[in-house]
């Protein structure tokens, strides 16, 4: 048995109802899904062509967005629950009515021999209750962001409801959240998230306690720097919580939409556009390992055949960079005194300069505190500044969830207002240690270098008493952010 599979995802630059809050019917809103299913269908056919055996296509990119509840009925299509009854929709059509997506998709899975992981708009009838706890709502139906999954043979394997909205005023939050998980004979179990769900413990990290490593991400992801750049943050997972993640994003440069990869602990295949690149469509392709352990243990029969990957952490440094006398013990350093407060991504972070080529620096936000060790190149004519934030408490733009965050960042100017401002490009490379002790064991590392390019962070280390170490050095491009971002899941509902 191969302990190996082949994923694709696609970055899919779709094509908009340019007037979503207007009502259209059944048809018309099938002829505008048409387009994009058959970009999709091109590219099943591609992917199965370079030996795909999985294909995940981004959130919304069938039906589009910005839709009112109404405007989107002619879009909603009724999925029945793959866990009560099997159905293939492409060999039995006349089963539903009103199941042209589905049947489209199960089709293209059948056609082109490989599962399809797609998202799209469900309606589920529920009962109107006079029991003011239920949930359903008044016009008697839910209306969710849903993942559908279809076998290679095209039948509807999985279906999952979006529970973490950004916003979307079209579809209800599911009464329960919902942990979904799929079964392949080449890979074994993978879970399902949508988006925004990847920042909360409902379903991501409830699915990875289970023991699922292996998730599935359609995605429509608003880039925001210096910290939750798509490719930056979705490859910061993966190695965080040492999982694989096919992550699938739309293009649309309007809303600053693009970046998309397959990430596993060991690798990242990844693709983000540049300003000023055309605005099309990616195929991505790779060959990534099983990480589903019973799987392995059915299924590899000797040892030689498990992929040898080395998790990072346990990599020799050999950066020879930090090897005199109480190197590790950064925290007796004291915290520097000059420290400013500056906004990076709406929360107030506590910030000290780089102000020497090499050195140590420390700094705090209350009782939570960053080190960093470092030693950089600036280019001859460079004239950039730099500095080290902390930040510990909770995020409430645009969702509210708790954080601690150590981050080495560039600031986008030379005054000190512009440290966590939103940078794309720098110069200035550098060797570092970057610690801190966390009140978390889901901290999440990058290295984001200039233009949006991903550096494999050199070691990454987590202790039993929360002391988390990152150390990078040989960069290929100047230093964007190097960020340690800890998930403080036990505090969101405080």
């Amino acid at each position: 048995m191969e302990s190996s599979y082949v994923a694709a995802v696609y970055e899919h630059n779709l094509i908009l109802n340019p007037e979503p809050r207007v009502q259209l019917s059944r048809s018309a809103a099938l002829q505008h899904m048409q387009k994009n299913l058959d970009i999709y269908e091109e590219q099943a056919a591609e992917a199965a062509k370079q030996g795909a055996q999985i294909l995940v296509f981004p959130e919304d990119g069938i039906h589009g967005f910005n839709f009112s509840r109404s405007s989107i009925s002619g879009y909603l299509e009724t999925i029945p629950d793959p866990q009560q009854e099997s159905w293939n929709p492409c060999t039995e059509p006349e089963k539903y009515n009103n199941t042209e997506v589905l049947q489209n998709l199960s089709c293209m899975a059948r056609r082109n021999k490989l599962y399809i992981v797609a998202n799209m708009a469900g309606l589920q009838p529920c009962p109107l209750k006079t029991d003011p706890t239920s949930s359903c709502p008044s016009d008697g139906h839910w209306q969710f962001n849903t993942n559908v999954v279809f076998s290679s043979d095209g039948l509807l394997v999985a279906r999952y409801h979006k529970y973490n909205l950004f916003f979307e005023e079209s579809f209800d939050t599911p009464p329960q959240p919902e942990l979904i998980t799929f079964d392949t004979p080449f890979a074994g179990k993978f879970g399902l998230l949508i988006c925004f769900d990847i920042l909360f413990h409902e379903p991501t990290i409830a699915l990875v306690e289970k023991g699922v490593r292996q998730l599935i991400f359609p995605t429509a992801w608003m880039n925001l720097l210096p910290l939750l750049d798509s490719v930056q943050f979705h490859r910061a997972l993966s190695l965080g919580a040492d999982v694989t993640l096919l992550a699938a994003n739309l293009r649309n440069d309007r809303l600053n939409m693009r970046g998309s990869g397959i990430y596993t602990p060991f690798s990242a295949t990844y693709h983000h556009a540049q300003r000023g690149d055309p605005e099309e469509g990616r195929l991505l392709v790779a060959r990534v390992p099983v990480l589903d352990q019973q799987w392995l243990g059915k299924n590899v029969t000797t040892q030689e055949e498990v992929v040898k990957a080395e998790p990072i952490s346990s990599k020799a440094t050999g950066s020879g960079f930090c090897h005199q006398e109480g190197c590790s013990d950064a925290s007796s350093v004291p915290p520097s005194s000059d420290t400013f407060t500056s906004s990076m991504m709406y929360d107030p972070f506590t910030f000290v300069l780089l102000q020497e080529t090499e050195g140590r620096v420390n700094v705090c936000n209350g009782t939570f505190c960053c080190h960093l060790q470092y030693q950089w190149f600036p280019p001859g004519d460079s004239n950039e500044l730099y500095a080290l934030g902390a930040f510990a408490g909770t995020h409430i733009s645009d969702g509210r969830y708790a954080l601690q965050v150590c981050a080495l960042v560039r600031c986008a100017g030379l005054d000190l207002s512009s440290c966590g401002q939103e940078v794309e490009e720098a110069e200035t490379k550098m060797d570092f240690q970057l610690e801190g002790k966390f009140g978390t064991k889901y901290v999440y590392p990058s290295v984001l270098a200039s233009k949006m390019v991903l550096e494999q962070p050199e070691h990454f280390e987590k202790g039993a008493d929360g002391r988390v170490i990152l150390k990078h050095s040989n960069m290929s491009g100047g230093l964007v952010t190097a960020c340690l971002y800890g998930r403080m899941y036990h505090l969101d509902n405080e």
